[in-house]
This record gives structure tokens, sequence and C-alpha cells, in this order.
């Protein structure tokens, strides 16, 4: 018998390598963001909508999905527009109406660069909203800036179910409307903090009734109170809630339902 000079454990550790390799391969593929394209080169556009920091008070610019996908799709090079560093799509919004003239929707104070889905769904449902990103500037409100939410579909409510913030000292907190009538958001506050120009990943998720938010692994079941789990839809990006500007960087936006 010839000897390969390799020992049964090392020869078992090296398989075990090999295999785990080739797991990993699968189960966490790098594809890096293209640096030259749109947007909607890199991102899946095709059930959201963008609303705009710009345009005429209570009637921002919207972009539909059909002009932001792509790799020409719809860019704007202040607020909404591929890193020429990573290739992260980067949404900015320079601060409030008094202090920047950036317009609001109708039923909002704030201004926002922010991606809307399309349509709505059932709580009961599978939905979940998995965002990686980073957030290079806060504005300077308490509870900083909306990087992500669930709302009220418009034909029942015009206010949130959850607005997930990150404020300029890295921490981050669910506000959760009490009612559809909304003005009585409930603060939580992750223990996980994570300092601006960290990337990180949330995961908002409402599912079976139950509402559940992640960040980085931290996971926190929040109460609804007396929602009663209207159909909603997703949103993200960059709703600014105060006087200064704001810049959020995103890596990832996936959805499943």
């Amino acid at each position: 018998m010839v000897s390969s000079g390799w020992s049964p454990r090392i020869l078992t550790v090296f398989f075990q390598l090999n295999v785990f390799l080739l797991f990993t391969s699968f189960l966490w593929p790098v594809t890096a963001l293209d640096k030259s394209v749109a947007p909607g080169g890199n991102f899946d556009f095709s059930n959201l909508e963008l609303q705009l920091c710009i345009g005429s008070q209570g009637s921002p610019k919207t972009e539909s999905s059909s002009s932001l996908q792509g790799d020409s799709g719809f860019e704007d090079d202040q607020y909404f527009y591929t890193s020429s560093s990573d290739g992260a799509l980067v949404m900015k919004v320079p601060g409030s109406p008094s202090s920047s003239g950036c317009v609001t929707t109708t039923n909002s104070l704030h201004c926002r660069t922010e991606l809307r889905e399309l349509g709505s769904w059932d709580p009961q449902d599978t939905n979940k909203l998995t965002v990686s990103l980073v957030v290079a500037q806060a504005d300077d409100s308490e509870h900083g800036t909306v990087i992500g939410q669930i709302h009220i579909d418009d034909s029942v409510s015009t206010k949130p179910v959850i607005e997930l913030y990150y404020n300029s000292k890295g921490v981050i907190s669910a506000g959760v409307e009490q009612t559809r009538s909304g003005g009585n958001e409930k603060f939580t506050t992750f223990e996980t903090t994570v300092p601006l120009g960290t990337k990180f990943t949330y995961e908002i998720d409402y599912s079976g009734g139950v509402l559940k938010v992640t960040v980085n692994g931290e996971e926190m079941t929040l109460d609804t109170y007396e929602l009663d789990s209207p159909k909603s839809y997703f949103k993200a990006g960059n709703y600014n809630q105060g006087s200064s500007p704001s810049e959020v960087h995103f890596y990832s936006i996936s959805i499943e339902h």
C-alpha cells in the first residue's frame, strides 16, 4: 500500500474545508455593484416607484417603476444616483422645507427621497423587507432619518404601521403607530448601535399578523396595538425628519412575499 503522507485527520479536515467552501459559494454569492450604470442597473425596481424631495409643494416629483429600470434608468445627480466609488445607491435629502426649500407630500411635514412598493398586501401573509445600507449622514432630529417603513394602504389611512429611524449617534429605533388615525407613535430602541459610515442590515417582517424588526441579528417583536393588521406596503430610503441634510447609501434591497 502506498502512503499519501497525509494522516486520516488531515484528510478529514481538508474534505470538510472543501465542502464548506463549496457550500458557502452557493449560500453567499458576492455580486459587485456596477459603478458605471444608473441605480436601475444594480437594483430591481420592477415593483417600486420613487418619491423625491423636489417638485412642487404637496406634489413632489415621482418616478415610475418603468422609468427607474435598467442601466440607463432615471437618476438625479443630487438626490438619487450611483456612487462612483462602490456602486451603492445614494439617496440624499437637503434638509427641511424651511432650511432647504425641499418639498413634501400633502400628508407630511418632512422631505424624502424614498422608494415605495407598488400595491399592498395582507399582514397575515409573508411580507419581509431586507436592506443592507450605510447611513453616511443622519439629520439633526431626535430619532433621525427614517430608513425603512411599513405604510398603511392609502385607502385605509395616511399613517405608517412602523418607521425605522437612525440618528446621528448611530442609535436605531422603531416607531409604531398605536391606531390607524396616528399621532401616537410609540418608540422602541435597539441595543445595537451602528456608527455613521458603517454598513449594517435590517429586516422588517410583518407576517402572520406579527411585526418583527431585526438589526444586525438583534430581533424585536413589536406590539401593533389597535392597528388590526391593515393592508400595507413597504418603503425604503431617506425620509428626513430634521432640518439638516441626510445621506443614505444602499447596497441591497429585497422584498419577499
